[in-house]
């Protein structure tokens, strides 16, 4: 017993082991790039866009579209729950610093995809983007989205670096009114005067065409062919709302 008191007594008499305190908690760095990590969680790494090809590209738009489809997605304009939600409680000021940060990297584009519609078909989408179809009153997409169709300031988004699944996406919502745009609304009338077959043959053709030595917007909107159209007029103020 007298050992086995002496170790009880010995214990008793030790000092406590000492606890270590508990880790600090991390910092994280209060910038707006890792602010933006919300939006690249889907838009891909600095906004590159996704392998998926549903999450278009944010990287390198012209500052004024992507504070105009962040308005809209905020406001209901374009529907879609997720952005709605993560956009709620951003002011707009908050927006056009947001589109800023995208709009100011300058980061490579992916190699265009594979073509997999026939020569007829590019052929088709060719000829309806780069000269449009004067017969049907149907102006050309490079009369707004530039020669290079890479867009223009302040506002007019390329059509470079989009994959043809998410240009299909687009070009759909637009025919059926799930993507819209302020009064004359001149994307959905022109999408809706196409053919199906010819709105797979634009996205086709889009999808397969490399980007130009230089990617970025053109300095200027040029002259549009519909000076009626909403968004033109909005543009053409400078806004976005």
């Amino acid at each position: 017993m007298l050992p086995a008191l002496l170790f009880m007594l010995t214990l008793a008499a030790a000092p406590a082991a000492a606890v270590p305190p508990p880790p600090s908690p991390s910092t994280l760095p209060d910038t707006l790039a890792q602010r933006a990590l919300a939006c690249t969680a889907c838009h891909g790494a600095a906004g590159r866009a996704t392998p998926g090809g549903y999450f278009p590209r944010l990287a390198g738009k012209p500052a004024g579209y992507l504070q105009q489809q962040l308005l809209h997605f905020r406001d209901g304009r374009r529907p879609h729950a997720g952005m709605a939600r993560l956009l709620a409680p951003l002011s707009d000021d908050y927006l056009a610093t947001l589109a800023g940060h995208f709009a100011a990297l300058d980061l490579p584009y992916p190699p265009p995809e594979r073509p997999t519609a026939s020569a007829a078909q590019r052929a088709r989408g060719e000829a309806l983007v780069r000269h449009g179809d004067p017969a049907r009153r149907l102006p050309a997409c490079v009369a707004c989205h530039g020669e290079g169709l890479t867009g223009a300031q302040p506002a007019m988004p390329g059509l470079l670096g989009l994959s043809r699944d998410y240009l299909n996406a687009q070009l759909g919502a637009w025919r059926t009114g799930q993507r819209q745009a302020r009064a004359p609304d001149c994307m959905a009338e022109l999408v809706r005067a196409l053919a199906p077959d010819e709105v797979e043959a634009v996205a086709a053709w889009l999808a397969a065409q490399p980007l130009p030595a230089d990617p970025k917007p053109a300095a200027q909107t040029l002259p549009q062919p519909l000076r009626e159209c909403g968004t033109a007029r909005v543009a053409a103020a400078g806004g976005t709302r």
